[in-house]
């Protein structure tokens, strides 16, 4: 299994090490090579080596002018197991997993979902009257490439829309589950990518779940492909 411990920069520097050869060869290989192919300075590639080396996840030893590298069996079983996660998402394009652990907002979510330009749009595209408020659900910043890969699918657009006093933001939305309670992920049509993803619901996910912050849920969210031309 997956050593949750490493960090993500270091799971970087062992993919680069892997595309080099590093699984099944011996590379021959130097800081400073290292660095210019992952544009890092030497340094900092140098540290990198040395912490994969601590974790035993590489193995080096001297060349004749260079430093021979390999990953360990460790380091190969924490690569396959990052494998086959991704692995899980292509294979079943229609859903994307995350895990991650409850966590409270700062309150803004009761006061979006309230606005009468959302639940309207809510209602009629998504089928249900939002619960005022968001579940929140803090995920591993790696992960967060995942939200990438769901942006380029087809969901569910809620308009932007103004009132007298101020404009509010376009919003895409996808069906999803949380520990198998149906919902709706949200993420703002423009804006960066958060750690933190938003989920409404008809009803109170707190209470439906049965989770308290801190603690860990699965969440499955369901994609579908764009049509050609969108």
């Amino acid at each position: 299994m997956q050593d949750q411990g490493i960090k993500p920069y270091l799971l970087q520097m062992l993919k680069e090490l892997a595309l080099l050869g590093a699984i099944s060869n011996r590379v021959e290989l130097s800081s400073s090579e290292l660095s210019d192919q992952i544009h890092i300075s030497q340094q900092t590639a140098s540290r990198y080596l040395l912490e994969l080396d601590s974790m035993n996840l590489i193995g080096r030893e001297m060349g004749i002018k260079k430093q021979l590298i390999h990953i360990t069996e460790k380091g190969s079983d924490i690569l396959k197991d990052e494998y086959v996660h991704y692995k899980h998402i292509f294979d079943l394009p229609q859903r994307i997993y995350f895990t991650g652990k409850t966590v409270s907002g700062m309150k803004e979510g009761t006061y979006y979902t309230s606005q009468e330009g959302y639940v309207r749009q809510f209602e009629e595209k998504l089928g249900f009257k939002p619960y005022p408020g968001t579940f929140n659900v803090s995920i591993d910043p790696i992960e967060k490439n995942k939200i990438r890969l769901i942006k380029r699918y087809e969901g569910i657009i809620i308009d932007p829309f103004e009132t007298p006093h101020r404009s509010f933001g376009g919003v895409i939305c996808f069906h999803a589950t949380i520990n198998e309670v149906p919902c709706a992920l949200t993420l703002p049509l423009r804006g960066h990518y958060s750690s933190i993803l938003e989920f409404i619901a008809p009803d109170y996910l707190r209470t439906k779940i049965n989770v308290e912050d801190g603690e860990m849920v699965t969440v499955i969210v369901f994609i579908a492909k764009k049509e050609d031309g969108k």
